[in-house]
């Protein structure tokens, strides 16, 4: 049984968490997984991330408006997620804390079907070590002098802590370079990209087993763990 094999000591099904920045190929990685787990098993594909950027991106197609207004935003999102900044505005903080609220309901949505025995394929995973980056607190980061956006990002983290918690069964990093990233995401800012890259190889999860995939191949974070590859394919 694919459960067993994850986790021995408990019947809950495995969760499996795919990671990485833009262009790292989790959408497409993760969907397939999910088929290709789907035909032994009961199981769900859950998607975890915000969609705030693609919905930036779509804004900045809007006619002679839409640079111009996807512009400010971005400025505004840019500040919220750097230490040092001033979060813009109590409208800023509350369109990030309402983007925080629908990933914790798709989080418990993901929880729930688990518990009526559902394996989860999750295209991220939200972690609380990183404020502002990389499916973290996005209030967390940036200060505040208005005691309403403190409060929203004293709930805000508590959400995010409650989220990561949850360890998922094993977590795998899809580890690509800027150049890989920007030839499947060449509408993306490189220098974002780039953050991204390099804070999402600093997480850990709380200690989750996890599995780094590169372009040169399957490299494992933990050694003694490396039974979870394996485990990922359904058996003959």
């Amino acid at each position: 049984m694919l459960d067993n094999a994850f986790y021995p000591h408990t019947s809950q099904p495995p969760f499996i968490a795919l990671i990485g920045c833009d262009g790292a190929g989790k959408s497409t990685m993760t969907q397939e997984l999910a088929h290709l787990l789907g035909q032994d098993y009961p199981t769900s594909f859950c998607y975890l991330g915000l969609g705030s950027g693609d919905l930036g991106r779509r804004i900045k197609q809007w006619p002679v408006i839409g640079p111009r207004v996807e512009k400010m935003l971005s400025a505004r999102a840019l500040k919220t997620r750097t230490p040092g900044e001033k979060i813009p505005g109590v409208v800023t903080a509350l369109v990030v804390f309402c983007f925080s609220l629908l990933r914790f309901y798709r989080f418990q949505k993901a929880m729930l079907a688990r518990s009526h025995g559902q394996l989860i394929v999750a295209d991220r995973y939200p972690q609380a070590e990183i404020p502002g980056w990389c499916d973290g607190p996005g209030l967390s980061a940036a200060s505040t002098d208005n005691r309403f956006i403190n409060w929203l990002a004293r709930v805000e983290k508590r959400l995010y802590e409650h989220m990561a918690a949850v360890h998922p069964t094993v977590i795998i990093f899809l580890d690509v370079d800027i150049r890989t990233a920007l030839s499947r995401k060449p509408d993306h800012d490189p220098a974002l990209l780039a953050t991204k890259i390099e804070k999402t190889r600093k997480l850990h999860f709380g200690g989750t087993p996890m599995e780094s995939r590169c372009p040169a191949g399957l490299h494992h974070r933990a050694p003694q763990r490396a039974e979870h590859c394996q485990a990922l394919s359904p058996p003959t």
